[in-house]
């Protein structure tokens, strides 16, 4: 039998409790969501009550230095990601008025994604269509991938440990990884560097080169060269690694073709191995079930004719050591 409750749901329901919810999960506290949101602890504790008042529902379970989201909890917040997907789409769906291409393309991306490659087709594509805005969030490639699987950014530029059975990926550039080390690093200044003098070394870390993660292979180059056991510094950000890196708190990796320019300025010095490195596909992942305004389905047309026209042995990038 059709339960009554259920049709009145949805108009019963304040949908602004659905936001606050998703904002309570993804900043995994009350507190902190107030403080994200810029409203009182009180306020978020009374919506969350609310909520679970409607749902009929325990979806957060709080107590002393416990936050739990209970089963009921994590459906609704996967229904409210792909709710907020949904809602974000609408301006750029209903901008269909005009001849000039017109709408926004939401781009969740990596933070050590350097290509020239997808930066000279960004150059043409916005030449192309003037009225198109852009806007890039920088996330760790798993948070990405489940940004695109929930549908709340059009395209995801990050990493991948496995294919997505539910995304659709192009590779757009392949890098090769080295190790390197900082002007401050007693290695610095020698002329001929011995792999064994990497043994025990301190070194900094990507949190994708855990086991599983998309830069794994780090962690067995590492392993390969008998490094220290455990990393001294950690970061998902490039920047922050390599900040690490010159900072003499560890030896650490970076892309080939992203250190180029501060090995050539004597900041950074690759060291051994030179050959047999890490090689890492990074994607453009887009959802295929996502209903795309006009402009993000010429921008993926575009972005797919232009790569699948370029060999992908032209966009490896890799460069031979320096300053050694």
């Amino acid at each position: 039998m059709h339960n009554p409750s259920h049709h009145r749901f949805p108009w019963n329901l304040d949908w602004n409790l659905l936001r606050t919810f998703m904002v309570v999960v993804e900043q995994r506290g009350i507190s902190k969501a107030a403080h994200f949101l810029g409203l009182k602890q009180p306020t978020i504790s009374f919506a969350l009550k609310r909520l679970e008042q409607v749902t009929e529902q325990t979806l957060i379970i709080r107590k002393p230095n416990e936050f739990t989201v209970t089963r009921a909890g994590q459906v609704l917040y996967t229904e409210c990601a792909t709710i907020f997907g949904a809602v974000s789409q609408l301006p750029s769906l209903m901008d269909v008025d005009n001849t000039e291409l017109r709408g926004h393309l939401s781009i969740a991306i990596t933070s050590h994604v350097i290509s020239e490659h997808f930066d000279d087709f960004l150059d043409r594509f916005s030449n192309a269509h003037p009225n198109v805005t852009y806007s890039f969030s920088v996330s760790e490639s798993d948070e990405v991938e489940t940004m695109i699987a929930q549908n709340r950014a059009s395209f995801g530029i990050c990493l991948l440990s496995k294919m997505p059975k539910s995304l659709d990926a192009l590779v757009i550039y392949r890098e090769y990884f080295g190790l390197y080390c900082g002007a401050r690093h007693p290695l610095f200044s020698v002329k001929d560097i011995d792999p064994k003098a990497l043994e025990g070394e301190p070194f900094v870390a990507f949190q994708t080169e855990a086991e599983g993660g998309p830069l794994e292979a780090i962690s067995h180059l590492r392993a390969r060269l008998g490094l220290a056991n455990t990393w001294r510094g950690v970061s998902s950000s490039l920047n922050e690694i390599r900040r690490m890196i010159m900072s003499n708190i560890g030896v650490g990796a970076l892309p080939l073709h992203v250190a180029e320019m501060d090995v050539a300025a004597g900041h950074l010095r690759q060291l051994p191995p030179y050959d047999d490195l890490p090689m890492i596909d990074i994607y453009l992942i887009n959802n295929p079930a996502r209903r795309k305004s006009d402009a993000e389905a010429i921008f993926l047309s575009a972005v797919a004719k232009e790569f699948s026209a370029i060999d992908i042995s032209e966009r490896t990038y890799a460069t031979t050591r320096a300053n050694s």
